[in-house]
């Protein structure tokens, strides 16, 4: 996908992580139109059409939904189709009732930014979702994506739709990188790394420092000190939904961000797991 989408005849940045095909969808959490958190995991066990739009008050953007509410129809229940916008619930529940929406499930990114974050779609400066579409296997596998370059330009969902077909004859595939995508819990008490494990491990990891064996650390630098508070409030959010507490010191234009497993006494396969988002994710 694409890092930027253009708007105005500009092209803006978009934030947040960078999604791969055949790679595992990230969970994430949005608001449903009575505003129940949702999350991926609610739809665990069925193929997913997870499509996003700035705004459902864009005219085009409206159209590409009463469209996708048609079109999807036809898979249901095997399939569910999930729209994603950054507008406020009660506006969605009034599109939802004046356009007699059916076949969709329509949730809000308005409170966490969290779908944005974690697919890359949030539009930086502007805080709207870029459009695109994916589909998600049973197994929360990314199968397909298309991003149209163009902050509310028509999606192609005759390709969609193909590629869906596509993924019901074959539901279930091995993902490509299987890498964890989620910190696992530990309050339990975990062991931390060998040192042996710790040196072989952080070749894999070149823009982190070691840290007296007990701790990894990276820094960034940006133009402004609005740039870096902006970094630190992606990174909490994800951190914050991963059951990690980063130690970060935001410092005018740099942001230092130290990983280490407090409970443990040093660092365990969750810093590394939280060093590999903060590494996929654009600032």
């Amino acid at each position: 996908m694409s890092r930027t989408v253009n708007f105005q005849g500009n092209p803006w940045q978009l934030t947040g992580r960078l999604l791969e095909k055949g790679g595992r969808f990230p969970d994430f959490r949005v608001v449903s139109q009575d505003y129940k958190e949702v999350t991926l995991a609610d739809f665990t066990g069925v193929i997913k059409i997870i499509a996003a739009f700035p705004s459902f008050d864009f005219p085009l953007c409206a159209l590409q939904v009463k469209e996708l509410d048609k079109r999807s129809s036809a898979f249901l229940p095997e399939v569910v189709t999930l729209t994603i916008s950054k507008d406020l619930p009660a506006s969605q529940s009034r599109f939802y009732v004046d356009n007699a929406i059916q076949n969709l499930i329509i949730l809000s990114d308005y409170k966490f930014s969290s779908f944005g974050i974690n697919c890359g779609l949030l539009v930086k400066g502007l805080s709207f979702l870029a459009s695109s579409i994916f589909i998600v296997d049973k197994n929360s596998i990314l199968r397909y994506v298309q991003a149209t370059g163009e902050l509310y330009a028509p999606l192609d969902y005759n390709t969609t739709f193909k590629s869906l077909e596509e993924v019901i004859d074959n539901p279930e595939i091995v993902p490509e990188k299987d890498f964890s995508s989620r910190c696992k819990p530990c309050e339990g008490g975990i062991p931390p790394l060998s040192g042996e494990i710790v040196k072989e491990t952080i070749p894999n990891y070149p823009d982190w420092n070691l840290v007296d064996d007990k701790k990894i650390s990276r820094e960034f630098k940006f133009k402004t000190f609005l740039e870096a508070k902006h970094s630190l409030d992606l990174i909490s959010m994800v951190a914050e939904e991963q059951g990690h507490h980063p130690d970060m010191t935001l410092s005018y234009n740099k942001l230092k961000v130290t990983l280490t497993t407090h409970s443990a006494g040093g660092l365990t396969e969750n810093d590394f797991i939280m060093a590999r988002i903060i590494d996929e994710m654009e600032m």
